[in-house]
């Protein structure tokens, strides 16, 4: 690798770690091409990607802006799962490791916070932002729905009202 591909990579990783809701740092040793495919696939359904870049230049890409604790996540053979929503790369890649023993999850950057694996299983178990939106607009909902309800019952109840008389004078 020469210095413009290194300069080019370094300037990917930092629009990486500036744009990425959370970049999760994960050790992949052992794991077969078919299985980091698969994972990839995962997250690429999903809106987020999987790569592997060189230690030294993500650790050149964070510039110190996270310290010895995030320049400590970049030892051994990482890959980084990254995507713009924050909830989505860290959902994926804990569910693959779950079903994976072979890839481990080290950690992760979310801006500046350096967050350790207990952290990035805790963001993976929040909900998506999509799921968010969905429960946002099921409670904006629910009150219309009950309002038309409420103004329905009245109506309803009189024309049983009216039904009845109807059918009682007919009898």
């Amino acid at each position: 690798m020469d210095r413009a591909q290194k300069a080019s990579s370094i300037e990917e990783l930092k629009g990486v770690f500036a744009e990425s809701g959370v970049v999760v740092v994960t050790q992949y040793s052992g794991l077969t091409f078919v299985e980091l495919a698969e994972l990839r696939n995962r997250l690429r359904k999903e809106g987020a990607v999987l790569k592997v870049f060189k230690n030294r230049l993500a650790v050149k890409a964070l510039d110190g802006s996270v310290g010895d604790a995030g320049n400590a996540l970049f030892k051994g053979p990482v890959a980084l799962a990254y995507g713009s929503d924050p909830v989505t790369a860290a959902k994926i890649t804990a569910q693959y490791a779950k079903e994976n023993d072979k890839l481990k999850l080290i950690g992760g950057l979310m801006g500046t916070e350096v967050l350790n694996e207990a952290g990035i299983k805790a963001l993976a178990t929040l909900p998506s932002l999509d799921e968010l939106r969905a429960k946002i607009v099921g409670v904006l909902q629910a009150p219309a729905t009950k309002v038309a309800g409420v103004l329905q019952a009245p109506a309803g109840q009189l024309a049983r009202v009216f039904n009845a008389y109807a059918t009682k004078d007919a009898a």
